[in-house]
């Protein structure tokens, strides 16, 4: 197998992984030196999004190449959404042993068998619609994953169909921490340990209102037995970053609040060696979420979140925020042919529109 010089231009389709209740495909990155027991991330894109299109954008495949660990990209088809959107509203997709969670438990099953992956150093993440899903995935089979990485996405169980799931994408109507708990804890029927959560969210974002950030953190704080409040508050070049810690001492949830930032996922590309690209929904925000994140997992080091985030650090950060907020896509992330009507009544309702 030949391939091109370019780590996203080295996705293979995995043809066959199981049954495939979601009909979902499967791409999968290797690095070009794997060691024995090497990590998975399984990375989820966002509507409108294609699996090599996120791999570009996010950078996952470009930092798996660098520290040697496999990176497996799901993919939606318009037959299941029209809007590429993971259906992580629709319960029989999101949950254990049906639809497309299935699919996806069954995808990281076959590469940790088929590629001689640590099946205690698999982690998920997502972006929009793929962090719903990214923790829906975490919530029915928690026992797969060792951490996850929510971004602009939403609480696990918070949504049955599409009325309530822009309901939720627009902060009205929230549910409350003890149906979250619960519904999480239905979810998997696991009794611990639990992944951790890494939670990313754009203060500007209009498309999935940040309060849906603090209710993931409510969500997860009851596994974990966390405190309400953050154990550690700090700033990350600008940005605020939330840490909760649980009794022995390891950090088990933490937030990242990015200042200004629309919907979409934070890169820092102006760097020495940056990770991914700027374009829709990958947004410019001089912080690199990919490194940070794989740092937390203990797959990238201080020196790879430094090398993308050199230019942040000298000062360039106000630029590359207000780049951000230009970048917001006037297209809903929400799959649903019904999606338009929805919201024209909503504006009807606010009395915006006649």
């Amino acid at each position: 197998m030949s391939f091109r010089d370019s780590p996203d231009e080295r996705l293979v389709e995995i043809a066959a992984f199981g049954s495939n209740p979601g009909a979902l495909k499967a791409w999968l990155f290797l690095p070009t030196h794997m060691d024995t027991r090497t990590p998975l991330v399984v990375a989820l894109h966002g509507c409108t999004q294609t699996a090599k299109g996120y791999a570009l954008g996010s950078g996952w495949s470009q930092l798996a190449e660098r520290r040697g660990f496999a990176v497996l990209y799901p993919e939606q088809q318009h037959s299941n959404n029209p809007n590429l959107c993971f259906n992580w509203f629709e319960p029989g997709d999101a949950r254990r042993g049906a639809g497309e969670a299935a699919s996806i438990s069954q995808m990281v099953a076959h590469v940790v068998q088929s590629q001689g992956i640590d099946p205690n150093r698999v982690f998920v993440t997502g972006l929009s619609a793929g962090g719903a899903m990214a923790n829906a995935m975490m919530s029915t089979y928690p026992e797969m994953f060792a951490g996850g990485a929510i971004i602009a996405g939403l609480p696990y169980g918070a949504a049955a169909n599409v009325a309530e799931a822009f309901a939720q994408m627009q902060g009205r109507n929230p549910s409350s921490a003890v149906k979250l708990r619960s519904a999480l804890r239905r979810a998997g029927h696991h009794a611990g340990p639990w992944p951790t959560v890494s939670v990313w969210h754009g203060t500007h974002d209009q498309t999935v209102r940040p309060r849906n950030a603090d209710q993931i953190v409510d969500q997860w704080s009851g596994v974990h037995a966390t405190r309400k409040e953050p154990d550690r508050t700090e700033v990350a070049n600008g940005h605020q970053h939330k840490l909760w810690f649980d009794a022995d001492g390891r950090m088990v949830i933490e937030t990242y609040s990015i200042k200004g930032m629309a919907h979409g996922l934070p890169l820092a590309t102006q760097g020495g060696s940056s990770f991914g690209r700027p374009g829709p929904y990958m947004l410019e925000a001089g912080i690199s979420s990919t490194a940070r994140i794989a740092r937390s997992w203990g797959l990238a080091s201080d020196s790879d979140v430094e090398a993308t985030e050199f230019a942040a650090a000298e000062g360039s950060g106000d630029r590359k925020l207000a780049g951000a907020r230009e970048r917001r896509s006037p297209q809903p992330e929400l799959g649903d042919s019904r999606v338009g009507k929805i919201i024209n009544d909503a504006l009807r309702v606010a009395g915006l529109l006649r």
